[in-house]
């Protein structure tokens, strides 16, 4: 069973031999989930013989402990530090996939306030961020870029603090806050993204269960392909079914956010860039997983041991050139 709440499943004729997946995301629908409801909406899942019901998330719903508890399958969380908790505490999950090459987290300003440049990012007199920021990777901007507690003030993702300051920064999602930004403040800001500036983690990680991985490994192969065509498609095919039935399941969203944030995904390399160029989206490597690591570790977020990094994610599922066919034949390079 799952929680009673808005959820999306593929019945689009679904075979009853198909195997039923859960799939829980950590927040209401948005252009950031889109490969996963192209996957549904196009039968791309169903003819890789799944059922998937797809649970979002929201301000008051806490999906991740679902997972370890066996009541979802799968499990989109947001970066690799939610991985390398539940390594450290014992938590029996893995990721398989990454969705993002880049973590979408950014930091955004005001045009002509002289924050054109990162480095000038630490200068600000304030600083907009909510509390896990402060207790994550602000650590890790105060150890290597150098970024200061006074400047910290609590954000409440409420933009207007940030829309009256012009002196101000401000965390946020790189595809989606800078459209909130200019729908409401008209201007376009100035958006820097930690990844671009050594923040390494991969993003909309996919996890399992240690144990799904081990018993149903052709199970979780087939969603992670079906997640990656998913995103093959959504990015360089016809998205307009996913997008409706996003639509659907969040109707605070529109269609013009939507493809807007669609447009800073490309724009910014957020799902396919770098290693997934060559090796597919969803692709990851083990080097790239310890270096971030050893980044939290210098940042004080862990101590050094803490988390036995081999056990936090398995590449049998990726890096196997999935979906690099259909984005050709869609006529991307």
């Amino acid at each position: 069973m799952v929680p009673d709440r808005p959820r999306l499943a593929a019945l689009c004729g679904t075979a009853a031999a198909a195997d039923k997946v859960t799939f829980a995301t950590n927040w209401k629908a948005q252009a950031a989930h889109g490969g996963f409801y192209q996957a549904i909406a196009d039968g791309t899942y169903q003819k890789l013989g799944l059922d998937v019901t797809l649970v979002p998330g929201g301000p008051q719903v806490n999906n991740r402990p679902l997972l370890p508890a066996g009541r979802i399958d799968f499990l989109m969380t947001g970066n690799l530090l939610h991985s390398f908790d539940n390594v450290k505490n014992g938590v029996p999950t893995i990721v398989v996939a990454a969705m993002f090459q880049k973590d979408p987290q950014a930091l955004i300003a005001h045009p002509g306030q002289g924050y054109e440049s990162f480095e000038s990012l630490k200068n600000a007199p304030v600083a907009l961020i909510a509390k896990d920021g402060q207790f994550s990777w602000w650590q890790w901007l105060k150890v290597t870029h150098g970024f200061r507690d006074e400047a910290l003030k609590p954000y409440n993702y409420n933009l207007g603090p940030f829309l009256s300051n012009p002196k101000a920064i401000q965390q946020g999602y790189s595809v989606a806050e800078p459209i909130y930004v200019q729908n409401q403040g008209k201007f376009k800001p100035v958006v820097h993204l930690l990844a671009d500036h050594g923040f390494s983690t991969y993003s909309t990680v996919i996890e399992a269960r240690t144990a799904t991985v081990r018993d149903k490994p052709d199970l979780v192969k087939r969603f992670v392909d079906g997640s990656i065509l998913g995103w093959v498609n959504y990015l360089y095919g016809d998205r307009r079914a996913a997008n409706a039935l996003m639509l659907k399941d969040n109707p605070e969203m529109t269609i013009e956010e939507l493809e807007a944030s669609v447009a800073l995904m490309k724009q910014q390399g957020i799902v396919d860039s770098g290693q997934s160029l060559t090796q597919g989206i969803g692709a990851m490597n083990t080097a790239r997983i310890q270096d971030f690591y050893t980044q939290m570790v210098k940042a004080g977020l862990y101590k050094p041991g803490e988390v036995d990094v081999s056990k936090v994610a398995t590449l049998q599922f990726v890096n196997r050139k999935v979906g690099l066919d259909v984005k050709a034949a869609l006529g991307k390079p």
